[in-house]
């Protein structure tokens, strides 16, 4: 028998690269897209949740039996609970009430216990992620096994397991010849381990963030200014702020992604590729296009698909609301 899998960890990595056929022709250069979507739990975010609890378990935080309790926009929560299912873990997720009812019900069917809070700034105590940080603090007595708080923007084991798998997976499948790379960043660990690795192996390949509007890291690595301007529908990527894993991201420049620029992008991938992808990966792909124009023809550009449109339809096929947002929709609607 080939390619079996022990376990649902087993199925966490080693993606394969797509090449995006319209964002190459448009450009000049061969523009890839990691398929993160085809990780076991179905987003990139299984990579940062294995890494996250492999973590807690070498420190001897949590054993069979413990919880693990985290702040996310969703895929990090996903990704936990799954792991944590096949470990013998109990989730505890706390998620802002305005992320997709997709997500939510995700959470729930998949057995985590989900806390949903109002949004609030990081500056404020109510932040989803410091409840969560607090209610695992709350907790710790409660259970002999263990309860770990993820901490997935500040806990740097997540972009050491983008570092460990992600990097020296794009740089294999492109057998070195990759000259850029480009991602969005939520808590900046796939950003931050990958841009780590390839810059070891090749100090000339140049990494770019993509940034939604609404974000203020492209002002932060354009001008040095944590600002931001506009909004957008995309969920779990931008931030006002610096975490620890954005901190060790080794960034050369920044695009900043505007909704009417990403979303026709999704659309036309759907219609003419195939490929039915999250709000982020527009916002992915309209930033490797730029990098690629910037960069010249010939060259090879690779970026993230971190999962797929199943997790956000309320808002990616919801005419009503496109309309409502002045935003572009798809034209089958």
């Amino acid at each position: 028998m080939k390619n079996i899998q022990d376990n649902f960890i087993a199925g966490i990595g080693n993606t394969p690269l797509i090449k995006l056929r319209k964002a190459s022709e448009l450009t000049g250069c061969n523009i890839y897209g990691k398929a993160e979507y085809l990780n076991a739990g179905g987003s990139v975010k299984d990579r940062a949740a294995l890494a996250l609890i492999r973590d807690a378990e070498e420190k001897k935080l949590v054993s069979k039996g413990g919880t693990i309790v985290e702040g996310t926009a969703g895929n990090t929560g996903i990704g936990l609970c799954h792991i944590g299912n096949s470990l013998g873990y109990k989730t505890i997720i706390v998620m802002n009430d305005n992320q997709t009812q997709e997500k939510k019900d995700t959470l729930i069917n998949i057995g985590a216990e989900l806390r949903l809070v109002p949004p609030k700034p990081y500056k404020d105590d109510g932040n989803y992620v410091k409840i969560a940080g607090r209610l695992a603090e709350e907790l710790k007595n409660t259970n002999n096994k263990g309860v770990v708080w993820a901490n997935q923007f500040d806990n740097t084991a997540n972009a050491k397991g983008h570092y460990k798998t992600t990097g020296p997976e794009i740089w294999n499948q492109t057998e070195g010849k990759v000259d850029g790379f480009v991602c969005s960043s939520g808590t900046g660990g796939t950003i931050a381990g990958v841009s780590s690795y390839l810059k070891e192996k090749n100090k000339d390949i140049k990494v770019y963030l993509s940034d939604p509007k609404g974000s203020s890291l492209y002002n932060y690595i354009e001008n040095g200014e944590l600002k931001s301007e506009g909004g957008s529908i995309t969920e779990g990527i931008g931030s006002s702020r610096i975490t620890a894993n954005f901190a060790e991201a080794k960034i050369d420049g920044a695009f900043s992604i505007d909704d009417h620029e990403s979303l026709p992008i999704l659309y036309d991938l759907i219609t003419n590729e195939g490929l039915s992808l999250g709000t982020s990966c527009g916002v992915n792909i309209a930033g490797a296009i730029r990098l690629a124009k910037k960069l010249g023809t010939g060259k090879t550009i690779v970026t993230i698909l971190c999962d797929k449109s199943d997790r956000y339809q309320s808002k990616l096929f919801n005419k009503k609301f496109l309309i409502e947002k002045k935003l572009p929709y798809p034209k089958w609607l």
